[in-house]
């Protein structure tokens, strides 16, 4: 081994490995004695001319290697000009932050940031401009600055979004861990090793404000990191209440969630603020679930909780994608309250913002009431909620439900639902809509677009092996009545509201009969054939056959005119005639009984049902009656026998065409299904 004496000779035989030696040891003297504080006023000049701000400091240190580590006291930093804000962009007590040489010039990488009472205040501008780029003024070209950790001791941030509007303050404040202790049971109090830092925020988005707190670590993953830092946290935004607790990945631009969360409020429809996505104005409701961010994949998992009283399990998921986010959902109840969903096809409840219902006289002028007074109205069966067509055309959906079970209205025979949504550029599908309906089915499908301010719908319903039956008390002479009926509805109309639509509506609606036998008793009742009535209230009443029955009806503008009404038993024909109008909601329907067979005691007479939907009304026609009772009047002065002969049922009744029937109200449904294509195909020609 050399010796200090053989080297230091060494040095004086090699004239320039001395000097190399002598510049080495200077260069670490300086290093270390080296005062950072000397090139300080150069670099507040350089930073205030590129930024055009003001920028300083008192005290400047660097810690020298291929990560340096800048330490600086007592910072200022100004705002932009173009700022509202009176107050310097950012300053703090102390900042300490360092930098990675590796990653130069693609980007500023910043691997750590640590604040000291910093106050903060980050601005955006609708054209994208931001406060925070360090970089020429007017500059919109993304930053190469990268953070990726940050740690603040006492301090405040204010955001600013113009454009969203978002307005965000928040104030952050550390703790010793080892002094917070939460409290499980009274011999157990483990300390929290989880959470150093406490926020506090308070803000409005789109015009809703919020508050709330949360807990984190010492540090926050800021930016492309993918590390993820622990958080639990509450907030609050009017009747709305959030609470997470699990992991979140970089905080300024997340990457990556994995929480519990569990939201409660008044209505979903409050949502629509914070998550721009079109829910209905729902009963209250609690839901919680596993939310997970994967990419721009936010996922719910075992998604649970109540809707009203309707429970509700099952996933959804919402995708971050252009030109507009997907909502997904796959849902299920085991026990579905049909009233829940009232909200959904536009009826207004207490719960959902609806005013105190208006009386009868306050709306008798149906024409001119307002949709607010109709949508709160008793006497009005169609919903006239308005729906906001420009909130369907800012996301896309594909949503399922199933319903094993439906709580209905006393008398109503729904059994179970299965429906699915599709919403795709503003235009929506209900394609099934399948309700279990009194032992068949209600198959239902409609389309609603929404990509002009006046949503056009379409609307198709099948009603198939409906059981009469059902619709009966089980003690009643009518429950002996039996037998299916099926029907189809096509109605095409334009509107922001059911009612809207259906008063503006075209297509057609029919119904039919099959395979019916009603109480014979009833059935000549029906005719007033008083003489048939006695014999069966002494002898016993028996059911009969129903050949056939169907009725059409063609709907033009919101009113309807029957093509075809006819009812065919065994003894009697029953033809109608009428109208309604789904604007006003009237009607007025005409049905005359003409029994096939000779009898006595006969007062056969037009019956002429009337009204409203929501409060029909019925009368016999007077003028066979008066013929009649006239006819008996005078033939009595004659004899008593004679009175006698203007009640002799003639049986004028004729055998109706079944086949012709069926015919007809199949046909009607085909008719509507053809119309409704050559429209479709000369919409889409032009």
């Amino acid at each position: 081994m050399q010796s200090p004496s053989s080297f230091t000779g060494s040095l004086r035989r090699h004239p320039v490995l001395s000097v190399l030696g002598g510049i080495l040891l200077l260069l670490v003297l300086v290093v270390v004695l080296f005062d950072w504080n000397w090139v300080r006023p150069p670099i507040e000049r350089y930073i205030s001319q590129k930024t055009q701000r003001e920028f300083r400091m008192s005290d400047l240190h660097v810690r020298l290697g291929f990560t340096p580590t800048i330490r600086m006291r007592d910072v200022y930093f100004g705002n932009a000009d173009w700022s509202k804000e009176n107050q310097p962009m950012a300053k703090a007590e102390a900042v300490e932050f360092s930098i990675s040489l590796r990653d130069l010039p693609e980007k500023f990488l910043v691997p750590r940031v640590a604040l000291t009472r910093p106050e903060l205040l980050f601005e955006r501008l609708p054209d994208n401009r931001k406060n925070w780029i360090l970089a020429e003024p007017d500059e919109t070209r993304p930053s190469k600055l990268r953070i990726s950790t940050l740690s603040v001791d006492d301090g405040r941030l204010r955001y600013i979004d113009h454009g969203e509007p978002l307005a965000l303050d928040i104030e952050a404040s550390t703790f010793d861990p080892a002094k917070q202790e939460k409290v499980k049971d009274a011999d157990a109090a483990p300390a929290n090793d989880r959470y150093s830092t406490q926020y506090r925020f308070k803000g409005s988005y789109h015009g809703a404000t919020f508050s709330g707190n949360a807990l984190t670590g010492e540090v926050l993953s800021f930016q492309e990191s993918g590390v993820p830092f622990p958080i639990q946290g509450e907030l609050s935004a009017g009747t709305t209440r959030l609470r997470v607790e699990g992991t979140i990945a970089d905080a300024a631009n997340i990457s990556g969630i994995d929480t519990q969360l569990r939201i409660e409020g008044k209505t979903l429809a409050n949502l629509y603020p914070f998550l721009l996505l079109p829910l209905p104005a729902s009963p209250p409701y609690r839901l919680e679930g596993h939310l997970v961010l994967q990419g721009n994949r936010y996922t719910m998992d075992d998604l649970r909780g109540r809707i009203g009283s309707t429970d509700v399990f099952g996933k959804a998921a919402y995708v971050d994608k252009k030109p507009r986010p997907l909502l997904q959902a796959d849902l299920h109840s085991k026990n579905l309250d049909l009233a829940d969903l009232g909200p959904l096809i536009g009826i207004e409840t207490k719960e959902t913002g609806g005013k105190p219902k208006l009386t009868q006289a306050q709306t008798k002028d149906r024409p001119t009431a307002t949709a607010k007074q109709k949508s709160v109205d008793p006497d009005h069966l169609l919903p006239s909620g308005s729906f906001d067509g420009s909130k369907l055309q800012k996301i896309d959906a594909e949503v399922d439900l199933h319903a094993t079970r439906l709580e209905v209205p006393k008398g109503l025979p729904l059994e179970s639902l299965k429906a699915s949504l599709r919403l795709n550029d503003a235009v929506m599908t209900l394609a099934p809509v399948d309700f279990g309906f009194a032992g068949g089915t209600i198959a239902g499908r409609a389309k609603l677009d929404a990509r002009a301010p006046l949503i056009k719908s379409d609307v198709q319903i099948d009603l198939q092996g409906i059981q009469l039956g059902q619709f009966v008390p089980e003690d009643s002479t009518l429950a002996k009545g039996a037998g299916r009926a099926g029907a189809t509805l096509r109605l095409s109309g334009v509107g922001n509201s059911i009612a809207d639509a259906a008063a503006k509506s075209n297509g057609r609606i029919a119904t039919t009969v099959v395979n019916g036998r009603i109480s014979n008793l009833l059935d000549a009742a029906s005719g007033l054939n008083m003489g048939k009535v006695l014999t069966l209230l002494a002898g016993g009443d028996k059911d009969i056959v129903i050949n056939c029955g169907g009725a059409v009806f063609d709907v033009k503008n919101g009113r309807g005119q029957s093509s075809l009404f006819v009812v065919d038993t065994e003894q009697t024909q029953v033809l109608g005639d009428g109208w309604f109008d789904l604007g006003t909601e009237r009607f007025d329907l005409t049905v005359a009984p003409k029994p096939k067979h000779v009898g006595l005691l006969s007062l056969r007479t037009p019956v002429r049902t009337f009204g409203s939907f929501s409060h029909p009304d019925y009368e016999l026609k007077k003028g066979p009656l008066i013929a009649r009772g006239a006819a008996v009047a005078g033939l009595a002065a004659v004899g008593p026998i004679a009175a006698l002969l203007p009640l002799i049922e003639t049986g004028p009744g004729q055998e109706t065409d079944c086949g012709k029937v069926r015919q007809e109200t199949q046909g009607a449904a085909k008719q509507a299904n053809i119309t409704r294509a050559s429209k479709g195909r000369a919409s889409a020609k032009r």
